[in-house]
């Protein structure tokens, strides 16, 4: 199936991307919730989940992969960039996967394992850059936090995809 281009499609992208980025800088100034590096909120995700189930997968790994790189670098975090890439990766996988069984009204679930998911693939790479395996220690608080913000963005994305645009 080829997947039509068209300069409608592009610039929804663009916006979305766009947005996503704007809300990934906002939220960089917010003060840290919980003392403990890789917890935060998650916004972006919003944009991403609502990709994902209104664009397709294409659209939201584009918008992913581009606000991830963009904001790296306007953020001046470029080491960041592989802790972000491996987590939304992996949130990304696990949301494409997992579209395909919930319903419009469970994207909450996408949130929440989405969040999982890329809490350990930042934790892996965390492991893999460091060599400290007992940064596996986080996991259980990370995986705490990811419930709520991942329930939060889910549920953000899910009153948004209710309404008609």
């Amino acid at each position: 199936m080829k997947r039509k281009i068209s300069t409608k499609r592009i610039t929804l992208d663009a916006v979305l991307t766009a947005l996503a980025l704007i809300i990934f800088i906002i939220e960089l100034q917010f003060p840290e919730i919980v003392p403990i590096p890789g917890v935060k909120l998650g916004l972006a995700n919003v944009i991403t989940l609502i990709a994902i189930f209104k664009l397709g997968p294409v659209d939201g790994l584009i918008i992913l992969i581009l606000r991830i790189v963009m904001g790296s670098i306007f953020s001046g975090r470029i080491i960041a960039m592989l802790y972000s890439l491996a987590g939304g990766l992996l949130c990304f996988l696990v949301t494409v996967f997992l579209k395909k069984i919930v319903s419009k009204s469970q994207i909450w679930v996408c949130g929440v394992l989405g969040a999982i998911a890329h809490n350990l693939g930042q934790i892996l790479v965390a492991i893999l850059i460091t060599q400290t395996p007992a940064l596996l220690s986080y996991l259980p608080i990370l995986i705490v936090s990811a419930v709520i913000t991942g329930a939060f963005t889910g549920g953000i994305a899910t009153v948004v995809l209710e309404q008609r645009f």
